[in-house]
């Protein structure tokens, strides 16, 4: 028997490639002559760039800004003439604690430095993964990284982060590093918010990034300039479906670039060979920290699942939890399931001794099938 176990991280307690590897341990366990292949997945969130180092990668390092400006080293892949970018690397939300302060100074700077180490590095291909953000700024230290200016009345060039962009009067692209014209760029982005008004990044996002009311007030106002600026200049508008991701971080490419959103799983599954191994195998496994509703909205697990599902190839889920119903659960082609919470006394159990859990779940959901 060929068997792909193709998981998400379980968040806060394995990631991918950890669940991976005690799922694997639970299938040997029913079935020990089985060849296993791990492909652990990501949708562009965190987890993306483990996903890519495991599929075979090469990791880089590069010195850069991190989101208020101190230096630090961040990780990103090369895969022949393909790069793949954690935005979170360099610019995300784990690197700081949030504060009203932080979220109107986050900057995505270092994120455009990895971008120009891309580059530099002779990619034709970048992706970027963009969740797990600190910032709220349009992408504007991205590019300004590239060599954009942003200038206010005085004609100097603005303070990094979302909320100096109030002050920002035009825009000069004559520095713009010309081998983006060249570069195919990849966004993995899939939230459907724009990135003004109430459903847009800084009405729904901005609260987890430290920012309070006036500082949501502060941000709107400057993404709102940062947007005009950015249709004056190119005549494109960025206030459309998905440019809210990452604190908007799509605008200024989408402006500026050929950049293209994606759905995040869509991008990783070609880049980890995912696509591949399906077409190897007798039997998937899929799961994550919680299978629910809003796993049903483009997550990596029911991905996978509807991708075997297609191919004939029958799936079995492990997570955390599950709260999908069995008949949602069959509409993605899973034949069984098991949740970790089903099998613990106390939930905390379930978090800290996960791998453990997830070998038994992962047994008793195969010997269920």
């Amino acid at each position: 028997m060929r068997v792909v176990i193709a998981p998400d991280k379980f968040k806060g307690s394995l990631s991918a490639a950890e669940a991976a590897a005690a799922m694997g341990e639970g299938v040997l366990a029913v079935y020990p002559e089985a060849k296993v292949t791990a492909v652990p997945v990501a949708d562009g969130g965190e987890g993306t760039l483990d996903a890519a180092l495991i599929a075979g990668a090469e990791a880089r390092t590069a010195r850069v800004r991190g989101p208020l400006g101190r230096e630090i080293t961040a990780v990103w892949a090369l895969s022949g003439d393909t790069a793949l970018i954690e935005t979170a690397r360099a610019s995300g939300l784990t690197l700081l604690d949030p504060t009203p302060e932080t979220a109107l100074a986050a900057t995505s700077y270092g994120s455009g430095q990895l971008i120009t180490e891309a580059l530099d590095a002779g990619a034709r291909t970048i992706i970027l993964g963009i969740g797990g953000s600190a910032m709220t700024d349009g992408g504007s230290g991205a590019l300004t990284a590239l060599g954009l200016k942003i200038l206010d009345d005085a004609g100097a060039p603005v303070p990094p982060g979302g909320a100096a962009l109030a002050q920002a009067v035009s825009l000069d692209a004559a520095g713009l590093d010309p081998r983006l014209a060249g570069v195919d760029l990849k966004i993995a982005a899939d939230v459907t918010n724009p990135l003004l008004g109430p459903e847009g990044t800084v009405a729904v996002f901005s609260g987890q990034k430290g920012a309070d009311s006036p500082a949501q007030a502060v941000l709107e106002d400057a993404l709102g300039n940062w947007a005009k600026l950015l249709k004056s200049a190119t005549g494109v508008d960025v206030d459309i479906p998905g440019a809210g991701a990452a604190g908007g971080f799509p605008s200024g490419f989408l402006a500026f670039t050929g950049a293209s959103l994606n759905p995040g799983f869509e991008l990783l599954s070609a880049f980890t060979g995912l696509d591949l191994a399906l077409t190897r195998c007798d039997l998937v496994l899929t799961g994550e920290g919680s299978l629910d509703e809003q796993s049903r909205y483009g997550k990596a697990p029911l991905e996978v699942a509807a991708r075997a599902r297609d191919a004939g190839i029958p799936v079995v889920a492990v997570a955390g939890r599950i709260t999908l119903t069995p008949d949602q659960l069959q509409e993605y082609g899973i034949v069984a399931a098991v949740s970790l919470l089903d099998m613990v006394q106390r939930p905390q159990d379930a978090m800290e001794q996960a791998a453990k859990y997830l070998a038994r779940a992962t047994r008793q959901a195969l010997e269920g099938a």
